[in-house]
């Protein structure tokens, strides 16, 4: 059932995207568009793309949301165009300079804000430079060449969009439900390793599996909350148990790492009621109302703080879980807990990485421009115009070679395909649009089912072979003119890979320490009396950012182990009742301030400077702490931060 399953979904997208096409197709030759293979061109990438992405056919909402995005990006890259155009009409030569450092800045952009955003600006850098390119001959030809533009992406769009209506789509909804309660299953089963205090690697293994299983659950809240407005109650509980997912694993790994100097803290009773195996999420809530009881019993005094937080946890998890599955309404219990925390957002740790991706696309697209003007080739504006696709897409994605090897594979497959429809099939078929319409239907049927197979080259050879085909009304054809196109496409996205090649990006050792001093920051900024800043909520942020250190170090364990204790440490002191005085309030604005110059020192002098300061400013702090007589809540954590700051101090300072 499961291989039925999957293979309706392909065939069924495969149909979706063949629907696309041929309405963009016909939209724009009834309407008569001056170029409707932008429009066609369009609704293939908008709705092919989240599929590549996903590796099948996307939820409800991700074509919609792309077709957005790129109507923003579109939009913001024809208005720069134009501005551009106006100011530095009468330097030719300077303007391509000026519009290849915008695209440049764009793609810097694109690397800082949130991944599923970066699309639209990576969209507006090269459409800047598109309507650049395209306006040399006839420069007072830009705004109606712009407005022209922007119409056929949105009608393009549209026509992506109200195929994805058409042919049921699908809905996320279930996979959350599904999802909830075998994460609660996953944590408890955490919780019951971390007091057995088993394998070390085991326990690696797991609490990594849960970040990247919340994160997944995160980004499918994304989903839900553009599939549709009625699941706005189940997008707000799903946002706090993102929150609560990220406690119980902190909570989980706290209670392994007391036990390797304390063990005792862990008392026979919390390792009998763990030791029952789960299988599902009743059992954990049968689990959970024991453990209920006996704290009750017990009092929270003879409970081990860990123990008694995480029971709090998937308490309210569950508790929002049943309003999640059954979208309900929202009671006055589950509004306390959603208006628990504010929510901090993360700060960057990829600028270095963003500046270089910001030197390959300017580069590369000057490259593109000297290139053009040297040899005079018609199509070499086509060749920058790739540059630009291919840099200004990769730069985000983890592997940008990859995505440019992508690229030169659908270009050498789009030569062929491209040349068969524009001297056999399309000639024979112009008489006829119904011809016309059925011939590009099965290219995209079959492109599409290869699409939802992530096949390397699929993508690019659906781009590309629409490209080449110049829809144009009235068509014409002049084998030349293909053959230049074709050529010219596939020059471009070589350049790319040159350009990518060339300059190499060397930042992933410095984003690693970034993060890491990030961490140290948080733990840091965590020792305060201010009221508001205790409230406030960075575990999402932290978590983000070690989900990020994951992905950069695939196979540094040593590097998660330091990022999960600096976490737990934030979280330890963040709780800590530290004594309320001047003295202490002032000299956290120190640490904080100390921390801040460690992270934004330029070079490592500098930065092993301020952080031996830090060590010797918290050996101050811990003084402070014992002369105002504050409890071993605070003391010890304050101790064991400082201690494993000293320890770790080189892999903290140096690149």
């Amino acid at each position: 059932m499961g291989l039925l399953s999957i293979a309706s979904q392909h065939l069924r997208f495969a149909v979706k995207l063949a629907f696309a096409v041929v309405l963009a197709l016909f939209v724009g030759f009834h309407f008569q568009l001056e170029t409707p293979r932008w429009a066609v061109l369009t609704a293939a990438i908008v709705a092919a793309g989240p599929a590549f992405a996903a590796g099948g056919e996307p939820y409800s909402g991700a074509i919609r949301y792309r077709g957005m995005l790129r109507i923003v990006g579109t939009f913001i890259g024809c208005i720069a165009g134009l501005a551009i155009i106006i100011v530095l009409i009468r330097t030719p030569l300077l303007m391509l300079m000026v519009c290849c450092i915008w695209a440049g800045f764009c793609t810097w952009l694109s690397s800082l804000v949130r991944v599923e955003n970066s699309y639209a600006w990576g969209l507006a850098g090269y459409t800047a430079l598109i309507i650049v390119v395209t306006i040399q001959t006839e420069p007072l030809l830009a705004p109606q060449y712009a407005v022209e533009r922007c119409s056929e992406i949105v009608v393009g769009i549209l026509c992506a969009i109200v195929a994805d209506l058409l042919f049921s789509p699908r809905s996320i909804k279930r996979e959350i439900d599904r999802e909830l309660d075998a994460l609660l299953v996953a944590h408890y089963q955490l919780m019951q390793l971390c007091i057995k205090h088993g394998d070390r690697e085991e326990v690696d293994q797991a609490w990594a599996a849960l970040v990247r299983r919340t994160t997944a659950l995160e980004g499918m809240r994304s989903n839900l909350k553009i599939e549709s407005s009625r699941w706005g109650r189940a997008n707000r509980r799903l946002k706090v148990i993102n929150t609560l997912s990220l406690t119980l694993i902190t909570q989980a790994c706290e209670t392994y790492l007391i036990q390797n100097t304390r063990p005792e803290l862990v008392t026979d009773t919390f390792r009998e009621l763990f030791a029952d195996p789960v299988d599902n999420v009743q059992d954990v809530h049968k689990q959970v109302k024991r453990m209920r009881r006996v704290m009750a019993w017990t009092g929270e005094r003879d409970t081990p703080v860990t123990i008694y937080s995480w029971v709090g946890a998937a308490t309210r998890y569950l508790l929002l879980r049943r309003g999640v599955i059954g979208n309900a309404k929202i009671s006055a219990v589950e509004e306390e807990v959603l208006q628990g925390e504010v929510v901090v957002k993360p700060e960057s740790a990829e600028r270095h990485h963003a500046m270089v991706n910001f030197w390959r696309t300017t580069l590369s697209c000057m490259l593109g421009t000297l290139f053009w003007l040297w040899t005079g080739w018609t199509s070499g504006s086509g060749s920058m115009v790739m540059i630009a696709v291919v840099t200004s897409l990769a730069m985000r994605l983890p592997n940008p070679k990859m995505v440019a090897k992508d690229f030169i594979y659908g270009m050498l497959w789009a030569l062929p395909i491209g040349a068969l429809f524009f001297l056999v099939i399309i000639p024979s078929t112009q008489q006829s649009m119904l011809l016309l319409c059925i011939s590009l239907a099965v290219l995209a049927f079959f492109i599409g089912i290869e699409v939802q197979k992530r096949r390397l080259g699929s993508m690019a050879t659906l781009a590309g072979t629409i490209n080449i085909l110049v829809l144009d009304n009235p068509m014409t054809f002049k084998f030349s003119q293909f053959l230049d196109n074709a050529l010219g496409q596939l020059v471009g996205v070589v350049l790319a890979m040159v350009v990518l090649l060339l300059v190499r990006d060397n930042s992933q050792a410095r984003t690693g320490r970034m993060l890491l001093n990030q961490f140290v920051s948080a733990a840091v900024s965590a020792m305060t009396t201010n009221t508001a800043r205790r409230k406030e909520n960075h575990l999402p942020a932290l978590y983000q950012q070690l989900f990020l250190l994951l992905n950069k170090f695939p196979g540094d364990v040593a590097k998660f182990r330091l990022a999960l204790t600096l976490i737990i440490a934030h979280q330890r002191l963040r709780d800590a009742p530290v004594p309320i005085n001047d003295d202490l309030s002032a000299f956290h604005r120190q640490l904080r301030h100390t921390a801040s110059q460690v992270i934004s020192a330029g070079s490592d002098n500098k930065r092993r400077r301020y952080f031996m300061q830090l060590l010797e400013e918290l050996d101050i702090y811990q003084k402070k702490l014992r002369i105002w007589d504050a409890p071993p809540q605070v003391t010890e954590p304050v101790q064991r931060l400082t201690g494993m700051l000293h320890k770790y101090q080189h892999a903290l300072t140096s690149n």
